[in-house]
Parts: C-alpha cells; sequence; structure tokens
C-alpha cells in the first residue's frame, strides 16, 4: 500500500518498497519536507491509499515462488546431508516416480518429448545404483521447472496488470429515467448504466432493457459479435458493435477482468508469433535426436554415464521458455511506452509490414479537432443549432462528436435530452426525432443524398469555407446548419512518416472520408505515397484485401467506429487510445494520443524483438550442442550437464525478460525541418 499512496504524490517519480525488510527507496523532484511529509501522514488505515491499491499487484506471486525455491532447497540440503542413506535412496526412488510416470505417459500418447529424456536418464541411473546423480538430476529439475513457472507467470502478470479499462465516465439510468453522465466510480452494485454503440462495457452486469450485438473476444475468445438482450450477462471490457442496452451492475469493479485477461494471455492462439510456433515444433523434433545420440554414444563407448550426460541436455526448454518470454516482455515494454500489444504475432507483423494505411481524423490530425464556426440558414439561431448538434452528438465517442460537445460547453450551451431513440449509422452520421421532426447530423453524402434533405438556397451555402471540414445538420428534412471543424494536422505527422519510410515501410498510404479537397491539402503536407478521400468502412477493409492478394503485410491505424472493418481485416491493426472503444477492443495494438512517434517506437521494438528471437535461436542450439559433445566425449558428467544446461537456459529465459536495445533516444524524437512532397492522386 505504501507504494502506491507514495507514488500518487506530487513530485514522487518512483517508490520501490521492500516488504519482507520494511525497507522503501523514494525518487523524487520535489522537495525533502514534501517527502518527509507524504511518510509522516502515511497510514494504512487511510481509504485513499486503500483505494489507490489495485487487486492485482504482483507481490503475493513473487512470495509463492520465493517460498517453493526455498523450501526446494532446504529439503535438497536436509536429504543429502542429514538423511541417513537408505531413508534417502527410498525417497529418490519415491520422486522419481512422477518423472517415469510422465515419461511413460508420453511414449503411449506416440511422443517423444523432454519427458521422456529426463525419465530416461534418471531411471539409468537408480538402476545404476547411482542414487546421488539420480537425486542431483530431480533437484535441479524441479528447480529449472520452478524458475521457468515463476518467469512466464511474472511476464503474464506483469503484462495483464497494464491492461485497463479506461473507462472513466458512464451514462446512468436514474429512477425516474433520466440519463446522467457520472464518474464510474460513483456507480453502485444494483445501479443501472446505458451503453450505446461504439462504447466498452464499463461493468459486469446483467441486461435490464434493449438489445445489443457485443463484440466479446476479448473475454472469450469468440470471433462473432453476441446477442445480447433482457437477462443476458455481460462482461466489463466488452463492446457494443451495434444496438443499446441498460445493465444493471452486479459487480462495482469487474472483479473477474483480470483473470479472464490472464487466461486470454495463456490460451489464446493470437498471442503465438510464427517464431514462437517454430521455436516449439523445433524442440519437439529434436528430442528424437537427443535419444538417438545417447543409443549411439552408448553403443561406441559402451560407457553408459557418457549417454546420460547427452539425456541431460535437451533443446526444448531453452527453446519453449526463451520465446514466449521474450514476447510478453517485449509486449510488456510496449505498455510502459503507452502501447498495447495483444500478441506476439502482431509485433512480428509490425516488423514484417511494408505498408501502412493510416486514417485521416484522430490520427493523422490531432484527435480533439474544435468547431471554428457554425453556420445557420433559414434565420434559425447558432447557438440553438449547435446545442442541438450536441445533443445528438454527445452519446457517441467520436472525435468530431466530441468537438461538437465540447463547443456547447464552452459557450455555456446546456442540451437537455429532447429527442427520442438515436440511430447511429456508421461512417455517415445520427439521426432522431425532435419535437416531432426528423433530425439528422453528418456528412453530405448522408445528409443530402441519403436522406434527401433540401439544401439552402443562400448563397453562404454555395461557398462554404474551404479550409474546414463540415458537418451538416438537418431539420424536418431541410439544411438548417452547417458546423465548420478545424481539424488541425499533427505537428509530427511529417516526420513519423519520414521515419516509417526510413524503418523500412515502402507504401504509406492515407484514407479518409473526408472530402477531395481537404484529403489532398493534408496529404500534401504529409507527404503520404498515396491518398483515398470520400471512401466508406467498407472500402478501406477492400483495400487491405487487394494488397495482402499482392503479396504486401498491412497495418491499419484508425480511432474511429468506421475504422473497424479495416482494423480487423489487417496483419496488425492500430489504434489511437482515445478513439471509440469499438476501435481499441477489435484493434490488435492499441497506443497513446499524445503524439505519432509511438508508431516509430513500436516499429523498433518490433524489429529488435525478431533481432532477439535469432539470436535466442543460435545461441540456445550452439550452447547445448556444446554441451552433448562434452558429454558424449566425457568430459561432463551427468549432473554437470544438467546443472550447465538448467543455468543457461533461466540466463536465456532472463536475458529475454530485460529491455530490448534499439534505436531510440531516450526521449522523443526531435522535430526537423521537413518539405512536404505533393502525393500522387488516386481515384475514389
Amino acid at each position: 500500500m505504501a507504494e502506491y499512496a507514495l507514488s500518487d504524490v506530487a513530485g514522487i517519480s518512483k517508490v520501490t518498497v521492500f516488504d519482507r525488510t520494511c525497507d522503501a527507496i523514494i525518487h523524487y523532484n520535489c522537495p525533502r519536507k514534501a517527502v518527509i511529509s507524504a511518510l509522516s501522514r502515511f497510514s494504512y488505515t487511510d481509504k485513499h491509499a486503500v483505494a489507490l491499491v489495485p487487486a492485482q499487484t504482483g507481490r503475493a506471486l513473487s512470495r509463492e515462488y520465493e517460498e517453493k525455491l526455498v523450501s526446494v532447497v532446504l529439503r535438497r540440503i536436509l536429504h543429502k546431508f542429514l538423511m541417513p542413506a537408505p531413508v534417502g535412496r527410498i525417497i529418490s526412488v519415491i520422486k522419481a516416480l512422477p518423472y517415469i510416470r510422465r515419461g511413460l505417459a508420453c511414449l503411449l500418447r506416440g511422443k517423444l518429448e523432454v519427458a521422456v529424456l529426463n525419465a530416461v536418464a534418471i531411471t539409468d541411473s537408480l538402476l545404476r545404483g547411482d542414487f546421488k546423480t539420480a537425486g542431483s538430476v530431480m533437484f535441479l529439475l524441479h528447480i529449472g521447472d520452478i524458475l521457468d513457472e515463476w518467469t512466464h507467470k511474472k511476464s503474464v502478470d506483469d503484462l495483464a496488470r497494464t491492461m485497463s479499462l479506461g473507462v472513466e465516465q458512464v451514462w446512468m439510468k436514474t429512477a425516474n429515467g433520466t440519463e446522467i453522465l457520472v464518474p464510474v466510480s460513483q456507480i453502485h452494485k444494483g445501479d443501472c448504466v446505458i451503453v450505446r454503440t461504439g462504447s466498452m462495457i464499463p461493468l459486469d452486469g446483467k441486461v435490464v432493457s434493449g438489445d445489443a450485438m457485443v463484440n466479446q473476444s476479448s473475454m472469450t475468445g469468440e470471433s462473432v459479435p453476441v446477442h445480447k438482450s433482457e437477462g443476458a450477462y455481460v462482461y466489463a471490457g466488452t463492446v457494443v458493435e451495434d444496438g443499446e442496452c441498460t445493465i444493471c451492475v452486479e459487480s462495482i469493479a469487474g472483479d473477474g477482468r483480470y483473470d479472464r485477461i490472464v487466461k486470454m494471455i495463456e490460451e489464446s492462439e493470437q498471442m503465438k508469433s510464427e517464431a514462437e510456433s517454430k521455436a516449439a515444433h523445433l524442440a519437439d523434433k529434436l528430442v528424437p535426436w537427443s535419444l538417438g545420440g545417447t543409443l549411439l554414444t552408448w553403443l561406441l563407448t559402451g560407457n553408459a554415464t557418457k549417454a546420460v550426460s547427452i539425456l541431460m541436455v535437451d533443446f526444448s526448454c531453452a527453446l519453449k521458455l526463451a520465446m514466449p518470454i521474450s514476447v510478453l516482455s517485449a509486449m510488456r515494454q510496449c505498455s510502459n511506452t503507452g502501447i498495447t500489444v495483444k500478441g506476439g504475432k502482431f509485433l512480428e507483423a509490425v516488423a514484417e509490414a511494408d505498408t501502412v494505411v493510416f486514417d485521416k481524423t484522430g490520427t493523422l490530425t490531432h484527435s480533439q479537432p474544435k468547431v471554428a464556426k457554425v453556420i445557420p440558414f433559414g434565420g434559425r439561431d447558432e447557438a440553438e443549432m449547435l446545442r442541438l448538434a450536441a445533443c445528438l452528438e454527445e452519446h457517441y465517442p467520436h472525435s468530431i462528436a466530441n468537438a461538437v460537445d465540447a463547443a456547447a460547453a464552452e459557450r455555456g450551451l446546456l442540451h437537455e435530452e429532447r429527442h427520442s431513440k438515436v440511430e447511429y449509422v456508421v461512417a455517415h452520421g445520427i439521426s432522431s426525432m425532435v419535437d416531432g421532426e426528423r433530425v439528422v447530423i453528418g456528412s453530405y453524402h448522408f445528409v443530402v443524398e441519403d436522406e434527401k434533405c433540401k439544401r439552402p438556397k443562400e448563397r453562404i451555402f454555395r461557398h462554404l469555407p474551404k479550409e474546414y471540414s463540415h458537418l451538416y445538420l438537418a431539420i424536418g428534412g431541410e439544411i438548417a446548419a452547417v458546423i465548420c471543424i478545424e481539424d488541425p494536422l499533427r505537428e509530427e505527422a511529417p516526420q513519423v512518416i519520414e521515419l516509417l519510410h526510413s524503418a523500412g515501410i515502402s507504401n504509406v498510404v492515407m484514407m479518409t472520408g473526408d472530402n477531395e479537397r481537404t484529403a489532398k491539402a493534408v496529404a500534401e503536407k504529409v507527404g503520404v505515397d498515396a491518398y483515398f478521400s470520400e471512401v466508406l468502412p467498407e472500402d478501406k477493409a477492400a483495400f487491405i484485401r487487394a494488397e495482402h492478394k499482392a503479396g504486401r503485410r498491412v497495418i491499419m491505424i484508425g480511432d474511429g467506429v468506421n475504422d473497424s472493418p479495416a482494423l480487423s481485416e489487417s496483419d496488425a491493426g492500430i489504434a489511437i487510445s482515445t478513439g471509440a472503444a469499438i476501435a481499441r477492443e477489435i484493434a490488435d495494438i492499441t497506443i497513446s494520443a499524445n503524439d505519432l512517434y509511438a508508431l516509430i517506437e513500436l516499429k523498433h521494438l518490433s524489429d529488435a524483438l525478431m533481432q532477439r528471437i535469432h539470436w535466442n535461436y543460435r545461441t540456445i542450439i550452439s550452447f547445448n550442442l556444446g554441451l552433448i559433445l562434452l558429454g558424449a566425449f566425457g568430459v561432463l558428467p551427468p549432473a554437470t550437464s544438467a546443472l550447465l544446461h538448467n543455468a543457461s537456459t533461466l540466463a536465456i529465459g532472463l536475458k529475454s525478460m530485460t529491455n530490448l536495445k534499439c534505436a531510440l533516444p531516450p526521449a522523443r524524437y526531435p522535430r526537423t525541418q521537413y518539405t512536404a512532397q505533393k502525393s500522387p492522386l488516386h481515384p475514389n
């Protein structure tokens, strides 16, 4: 608790607490008096301090395995130095039975795996009366198993604790049916919350009304949305793809989410990259060769000790441990830089990608566009038009919707719920009924071409400012106002695209639903290789499919509901963290929206991961092959071979847990002068 309470103090950057010795190391950049004051105020009964402690901290896991190691070492000392020899032999035989049983089980399944090697080595030592060697081998194997399991579980635990929901506010339905936006911390068991299209379900509970299609792949692994209606149970962290529902909260903090995330990480096939799968297959294929080498050594030398030395060395342990640990470590390192990755295959895809597709709004441009002006028609009031637009847009998590809502708030325009059920049309707009009239808001294509709304006769409508994107609001079949959206380009976007090119990306494409004029202007400024304007969600997905047919590996980067099909279709879909929940859910990778340099970090970390995996391959194969040769020539006895093998496996596993070293400066990339080149024009 002290670690989290002190870390919450302004000016304290890092706190490490050693609970066994009751010591703490505090890193701070504030006055020393402030740190002493924080220490004096700290109390284990402080409710605020208790609330800061997450449900899972990793301390219990570390303590559990520390105790296991100590217990095994103490039992070994007792067995070796204090136990009478006859009793020790009986205990050795009893301890050998599980190893022999696992080896026989492998043979009965028709498989030759590491368990067979261990069983043969231990059985041979027992039959020859070499109980000392048998005991040493089993002790080292047991230590190795504990360390392997601890290393893997710690990596999974570290990663799972980084995958938080990120839901801060929810729509709560009061007793009289009113909807109010409240912090999720104020929700209690039994409260009702409303979740609409594109939003994440914040807490576990039962649906009490409404119908929705829920994407719960992160919890259950199901690849298609699941229909949820009254009485169905929904989980925190899943996303409503279509429809809306009212949920009665049953679990305040989503208690089961951590366990479900751990299960997803451990069991999901998405977790395994191609390199990891190759390592597992190679490890199993090498077992028969180890057995063959053992038999050949015995036939040539007639020395059972030399033959057993070969059995003590296998490639499987190191290969099967180091590769997943490398991936988990890379994923954890990504999370520390604001990048959440859902599986190793996606890091591998980023490393091998040659094409990057960008959405424009909220990706190449800032995720918080602003309302520049509101142009009303037909004598309508500007403030009323903005108020009505905000009333409709506030329910949907998109950067432009957020801009409209923020503009109304800045002007002090309160907007009560005046409309009936809102219908959201992906990539087009929103429609509802207000005071008996149909109200629609969205793109020109949606409002004029699809909804057939009449255009105003005012001259200004034909000369709308070209430097802005336009959001059309129509009432009763007539355009009532145009909201001009200022969408400033991210300052780092041109340099990020230049850096992507230098990192090996040959084709950078921008795709947007915006008009040709706006798309062309942005494309020329950022220097993409190609761009497409006025595209629909299905067009983005179709483009990625075409790239796949051409043999290219594609990364898609977006932030909205309309980017979801393309994110799903790509080899690695990357979502902006402040974008729509459905985009974050479907995406394979989520990056911080602070700047786009995270993409360059992701690319370099992915490349560094693949280099580490290849280094692990070479090191494991060469070192263990050396041990086998030394054992075959009688240089190393079985116990020493086992010791060196387990030590090397642990060393490689621990090295795989360290941060990847890549060509990245401590700070973000410095801004440089960049001259944008004109992008080629492509037909829509």
